[in-house]
């Protein structure tokens, strides 16, 4: 008598298994956040011109991370997941094919688009002079290796999509270490390495995704992983781009969301000075630390949520989502609400300044208690994916988005205090939870039919 084997995705308790799925991606998550501090620390010495630099480059790195990882990998995370909660694992290898084309062109598209257009890019957010050429040499370099780090969070969202949360964690953990050594030795010139500037630590992260992509390549095509990736007898289909892209683009409006939103609040808060927009940026930096927590926490939901709907279960599709929400709020919340009690705390680490540290201070106290409904938020936005419904989420990051620039817009008009610019921020992280938790109430997530 055979026994049939059980998914433990579908079948196993969920917040037990959430947590164990989650706790390798918060590791890489976090090492990933400390690459972006090592590497800003690697840029200080270089110069002020070069901190410029990398201040307007940041955001559009930035952006093809969160589209790359976040939104086109939560796309194809989902579909790989929904084909293995079917039993389709022929389906599956094929997605992950079509999944490394669509990296293949969107890396490329991304190399095409800064090289021709960089300049007035950077010129547009501000750039001129000698910050305008250091944004450049590490731009030209680090887009110019855009395919390599496309298709390395291509292959990881194919793995995730099976399931399994340690590989890629630890291949990306193994990355970041590389990335800051790389980076660090090129770009400031240690040991026998020549001194090759911005340009020097953009490479060390081209190399170091360069590697974490053969890796990944190797693993899927050997079958060494429960996806197996095939370039040969394997048809292109419209259907499959379809299956990936249907939740893919639609989920890279938010990164271009979030980036908008974070490129309007700092032109807003500059009106007020120097002072409160390095306040704000004070601030601001705690969110880039606590976001790998609901990033990890969202990225174990995908395939959770996208093998109960392909084994058609629902109802445990949603427990698992609200689960992961509650879960991602309340970790959240918590930090919020103690930075928000003890903000001195987080601002004396960056600065002295009594006006700078009283802007943080104020930003803190006003934004920390919103920091739980977009823990919730976000991560809701993760199990849409996995759901493959992701319209009601990209319009609640709309809602967010309008109500920064038409509040922020109108406190400037009629010269409100600091501390409104910072409440309106909190505000909008509350409206954008609770808009998120209604689209998720609201849409119906029984599967559509497969082509």
């Amino acid at each position: 008598m055979t026994t049939a084997v059980v998914n433990p995705l579908v079948a196993a308790p969920i917040l037990p298994t959430l947590v164990r799925l989650s706790l390798p991606n918060m590791v890489a998550m976090l090492a990933t956040a400390l690459v972006a501090i090592a590497e800003t620390t690697y840029v200080g010495r270089l110069g002020t011109p070069a901190l410029a630099g990398m201040a307007l480059v940041f955001p559009m790195v930035m952006l093809q991370q969160m589209m790359s990882a976040g939104a086109m990998g939560g796309g194809i995370s989902s579909a790989v997941s929904r084909a293995l909660g079917a039993g389709d694992e022929a389906r599956a290898g094929s997605l992950a094919l079509h999944a490394a084309v669509i990296g293949t062109v969107a890396g490329l598209v991304f190399t095409v688009f800064f090289l021709l257009l960089g300049t007035e890019i950077y010129r547009l957010l501000g750039g001129q002079g000698e910050a305008l050429s250091q944004a450049l040499a590490f731009s030209n370099v680090v887009f110019l290796g855009a395919p390599a780090i496309w298709l390395t969070n291509t292959f990881a969202s194919v793995i995730r999509g099976g399931g399994n949360m340690k590989v890629p964690s630890a291949t990306l953990l193994s990355v970041a270490v590389l990335q800051m050594i790389l980076g660090g030795c090129l770009g400031l010139g240690l040991g026998p390495f020549p001194r090759w500037g911005m340009a020097g630590v953009a490479l060390g992260q081209v190399l170091a995704y360069g590697v974490g992509m053969l890796f990944f390549l190797w693993l899927l095509v050997s079958g060494r992983t429960r996806v197996r990736l095939s370039f040969r007898g394997v048809p292109l289909r419209s259907a499959m781009f379809a299956d990936i892209l249907r939740v893919g683009a639609l989920a890279c409006v938010s990164p271009l969301q979030t980036v908008l939103t974070i490129l309007i609040l700092t032109r807003l808060v500059a009106f007020f000075g120097t002072e409160a927009l390095a306040g704000y940026g004070i601030g601001a930096r705690l969110e880039f630390l606590l976001i790998p927590i609901t990033f990890a926490i969202g990225v174990a939901c995908v395939p959770m949520v996208g093998m109960a709907i392909g084994a058609g279960r629902v109802h445990r599709a949603r427990r698992v989502a609200w689960t992961g929400g509650i879960l991602s709020g309340l970790l959240i919340g918590a930090a919020g609400l103690f930075v928000a009690a003890f903000p001195d705390l987080w601002a004396a680490f960056f600065t002295e300044d009594p006006a700078v540290r009283a802007s943080a201070r104020s930003y803190l106290v006003w934004s920390g208690p919103g920091y739980g409904f977009f823990g919730l938020g976000l991560c809701l936005y993760f199990a849409a994916q996995g759901a493959g419904k992701m319209l009601g989420p990209v319009l609640a990051g709309t809602v967010r988005l309008v109500v920064i620039a038409i509040g922020g817009w109108w406190l400037a008009a009629t010269d409100a205090p600091q501390w409104t610019m910072f409440a309106l921020v909190g505000g909008a992280m509350v409206i954008y939870g609770v808009a998120m938790a209604l689209a998720v109430y609201w849409t119906s997530w029984t599967p559509r039919p497969r082509a």
